[in-house]
């Protein structure tokens, strides 16, 4: 069954961070990273956007993501799917959701960061229209891995318009 999108919350966080952890062992974010994150999240002042997905069955939380806004300026903080989820769609739902965000945000490009060696997600980006921008090195720590930098201008043209593009991803 497809995982339904939603806003992620407090609650979330347990199974997220074990996603997380499961995901990115090097490199993930801490419980307070979150916390911070979504303490932006809410309110006429807010600034950012979370989500998580959710298979309606299990209530499993399979995916999630999120993006910060600042001005005419949106960036992807993060977006992850459980391996089992890779090759379903997903990462481009979570990706098309954050889009959508930074369009309500009034945001004129997206910049996002991507491991150099996470293939799969550079391709995914692409399809959305983000273009490589630079480098920067040792981005990626403990394991001291560079990220690929790369913009998209315009969101509200890079939305999905006939369902979810194959891939999965994470910045």
């Amino acid at each position: 069954m497809t995982a339904v999108l939603r806003e992620m919350r407090w609650w979330d966080l347990g199974p997220v961070l074990e996603l997380e952890h499961e995901l990115f062992p090097e490199d993930a974010w801490s419980a307070g990273m979150f916390w911070s994150e979504l303490a932006h999240a809410r309110g006429p002042h807010a600034t950012r956007r979370y989500v998580v997905a959710q298979e309606p069955d299990t209530g499993r939380i399979v995916g999630y993501a999120g993006l910060a806004a600042a001005g005419d300026l949106g960036d992807v903080q993060t977006i992850a799917a459980a391996r089992d989820q890779w090759g379903t769609g997903l990462g481009a739902r979570l990706l098309d959701d954050l889009l959508r965000a930074a369009t309500a945000f009034e945001c004129a490009e997206v910049l996002l960061e991507v491991r150099v060696d996470n293939t799969r997600a550079q391709k995914l980006y692409e399809r959305f229209g983000f273009e490589p921008i630079g480098f920067r090195r040792g981005y990626y720590q403990p394991g001291n891995v560079d990220a690929l930098v790369m913009r998209l201008s315009d969101p509200a043209h890079s939305v999905l318009a006939d369902g979810p593009v194959q891939g999965e991803t994470h910045g």
